[in-house]
């Protein structure tokens, strides 16, 4: 099965579900559905970030700093963000992600979804995807902070990064 066909909970602004679709087809008609974003940190406390591969459905070769993706149909955001990290990271047996917030994302031309962030330490040796993964590392969040106007990085991973800084500053 291809990304394409992977069959997501459609949802509303509300974050009901309201039906089902192929992936492939909620990104071309614009439904809105739910993603997880979840930040790892290394056991000193540096950002995994990567570089998307150029053959990715959205956002192709830009940077990121979070781990993550959709959330099948029929499955929690917990249990998305555990699947989508163990992943992305190509490690097993990391500990469950902790849940921080939930925002709706909505770039203005019809791209919109329901956005899970969660943060996870990682202490496992990474290994991720070839076929997602560009280029990876752990980087000081100073550094991370200086290549944001540096980089070109995905749009939603960006406005959730924001959101994650003054999450932190409040609490």
């Amino acid at each position: 099965m291809s990304a394409a066909d992977e069959i997501l909970d459609i949802v509303d602004e509300n974050d009901t579900v309201i039906g089902q679709s192929p992936r492939g087809e909620a990104y071309a008609k614009g439904l809105r559905h739910r993603c997880v974003f979840i930040q790892a940190r290394d056991a000193e406390g540096r950002i995994f970030v990567h570089r998307r591969t150029p053959a990715k459905l959205v956002f192709p070769s830009l940077f990121d700093m979070f781990v993550g993706g959709v959330v099948g149909a029929g499955e929690s955001y917990d249990d998305a963000a555990l699947r989508e990290a163990e992943e992305e990271l190509g490690v097993s047996g990391l500990p469950r992600p902790e849940y921080l917030f939930k925002f709706l994302y909505d770039d203005g031309a019809g791209r919109t979804w329901w956005s899970s962030v969660y943060e996870v330490r990682c202490d496992l040796p990474v290994s991720p995807q070839v076929e997602e993964v560009a280029w990876h590392d752990f980087l000081p969040e100073d550094e991370v902070l200086r290549r944001l106007r540096e980089w070109e990085w995905v749009p939603d991973g960006l406005d959730a990064y924001e959101r994650l800084r003054a999450y932190r500053s409040m609490g």
